[in-house]
């Protein structure tokens, strides 16, 4: 992990500094030997790690969720495909750097991939529009799906977004229409599709990539139709009751695992996948592969039956 710690991991911080400044003295004295207390040192900073990570709220899971340090797209591409290949462009307007697809390979197995990155430092960020993808960012990733079913390849969409683009530019070229019309030929694409929510899964922005067969969710992701912040502005005209909002939403994988919106829950490292990369993609890479061999194993009917089957179940309500 680096140098950025969330407000409730003060106290991790302040253990990791001990630990660091004992590291320091003995690299600069090799005659100086603190072995026993960094190790009590780091026994009570796992302790605590672990104790703080089972108990997060729905607010602090959102902070994790959008850690600065937290494994973005390009991560995910870089560490998990042996081969990738991006293509631009949606064919009618530009290219939305917001949304990356292409060619990915892992192992023997090719996947069409589509991913939202949102940038790591503020040129990135600027660059990639914070993740947030305009009109032809929809349908640049639609083009994409649709080559993969012509192909017979199955596709791998990545979910890491607030929401779509909410200006202007964007409603002037379509965006309400570029959404629906990917969850429409989503709903029947005939192969198979597996979505990962891998930090803020945030609206139509969102879905618009997760009419899936399958939808997984890193452990401390989250998932919902607004933003907490916006979400408290609309409900309580005050944005600063998201902690509020954040519990009501019911946003975390816990919540939606019980609802079954979600397939399966992918375990993080401990105290976030921030702090071990390769530990996050190898349980990303298997929970993948595990669940594309089941896939597999269906008719191209009764995919696509299981799917639209899967999203009219739904939701969960009580009869008063």
């Amino acid at each position: 992990m680096g140098e950025y710690y969330l407000g409730f991991e003060k106290p991790i911080q302040e253990i990791e500094k001990s630990i660091n400044d004992l590291k320091n003295v003995q690299e600069r004295d090799k005659r100086i030997d603190f072995s026993s207390e960094i190790g009590e040192l780091e026994k009570q900073r796992d302790f605590i790690m672990e104790t703080l990570y089972k108990n997060l709220t729905p607010w602090q899971i959102v902070q994790v969720a959008r850690h600065p340090e937290r494994p973005l797209f390009l991560d995910y591409i870089r560490m998990i495909f042996d081969e990738f290949m991006e293509f631009h462009g949606d064919r009618y307007f530009q290219d939305d750097k917001s949304i990356i697809t292409g060619l990915g390979r892992i192992g023997d197995q090719k996947f069409v991939v589509v991913g939202e990155e949102k940038g790591r430092n503020t040129k990135e960020k600027i660059y990639r529009n914070f993740g947030m993808p305009q009109p032809e960012g929809y349908r640049k990733a639609l083009r994409a799906m649709k080559m993969a079913e012509k192909f017979g390849r199955p596709v791998l969409t990545f979910v890491d977004t607030a929401g779509a683009y909410p200006g202007m530019e964007g409603e002037e070229r379509g965006q309400g229409e570029a959404i629906a019309k990917n969850l429409f030929e989503m709903s029947a694409l005939k192969t198979p599709i597996i979505s990962v929510v891998i930090g803020e899964g945030g609206s139509g922005g969102a879905l618009a990539i997760a009419v899936a067969d399958r939808v997984l969710m890193l452990e401390n992701s989250v998932y919902s139709v607004i933003s907490p912040e916006s979400c408290a502005t609309i409900l309580w005209k005050n944005s600063a009751k998201m902690e509020q909002a954040a519990k009501a939403l019911k946003m975390t994988t816990k919540d939606l695992i019980g609802w079954d919106i979600i397939e399966e829950i992918i375990p993080e490292p401990k105290g976030g996948a921030h702090r071990n990369y390769e530990e996050t993609m190898a349980k990303v890479k298997e929970t993948v592969l595990r669940h594309l061999s089941e896939l597999s194993k269906l008719s191209t009917a009764k995919l696509v039956q299981k799917r639209y089957e899967r999203f009219r179940k739904l939701g969960k309500f009580e009869k008063i």
